[in-house]
This record gives structure tokens, sequence and C-alpha cells, in this order.
């Protein structure tokens, strides 16, 4: 694992990235108290120049919702050392801005069930229909 923050290739220097650390509320020991292991990592997407335009775009229509004022934020306690945590929150902003820069999806192309898919359920309905008029009482 690393401290470095990869998005498609593109790895964002380490000056736009800004780290905080604070005590936290994971586990723990004796120092439990005491150290600043839970690690929150801020990257200011709208102010970047690490990514290409197209990718800055997508990234921000699709984390518009987590952004404070253009800046993304992830935290990380959920690991003893203030190192483990610092690469988990890494990790989890380049998944973040990996899967938020992906392209969009093709557009889904309308389909029509086949000649034999409309037989064949139509074909179980009457089975079905068939199975359940047998089951029912006959006024006599």
């Amino acid at each position: 694992m690393s401290l470095e923050v990869t998005v498609r290739g593109i790895t964002i220097p380490p000056d736009e990235l800004s780290w905080r650390f604070s005590r936290s509320a994971g586990p723990g020991g004796q120092s439990v108290n005491t150290t600043d292991s839970q690690a929150e990592l801020s990257f200011d997407l709208a102010e970047s120049a690490a990514l290409p335009p197209v990718l800055k775009d997508r990234a921000l229509a699709a984390l518009s919702g987590r952004l404070a004022d253009g800046v993304l934020t992830v935290s990380a306690s959920e690991h003893r050392s203030q190192l483990r945590n610092r690469e988990a929150a890494a990790a989890r902003l380049s998944a973040l801005l990996t899967a938020a820069t992906a392209p969009p999806p093709r557009a889904r192309r309308p389909t029509r069930p086949s000649p034999g898919a409309i037989e064949r359920r139509l074909a179980d309905k009457q089975r079905r229909s068939r199975l359940k008029r047998l089951r029912r009482a006959t006024e006599e």
C-alpha cells in the first residue's frame, strides 16, 4: 500500500492533498486516547489541475452530493496505527475518484420479446389457469 492517490493512471500531486489527524473512535489499546490515529484526507476537486477537464467534470457531477465547496473528504479510523489509516484513506479516495470518473454506461437499446418467448409465456399461463380451474370445487 502507498500514500499515493491514483485516478485512471494519473497520480494526484501530494501538494493538492491535505491531511488532518484526530483521536480515533476505532479500535485501540493502552494508548487509544493519546494518539491521533484517525486520518482525514481532503482533495479540492473543483480547483485541481491534476485531472483533465473531462474527468474533472464527470467527478464533479457524480460526487456533487459529497462535495463541500468543491472539496472531497474521506476519513479512516479502522486501524490502530496512523500510517495504516493514512493508507486506507488514500486507497478510499483513489477508489472513489476512479468510480466517479468512469465513462457513462452505454444507452439501453429497447428490445421486443421473440415470438417463441411470447408463445411459451401464453402456454404457461393457460397451463396454470387449467391447473387452478381443476382445483376449484364444482357446483352441483
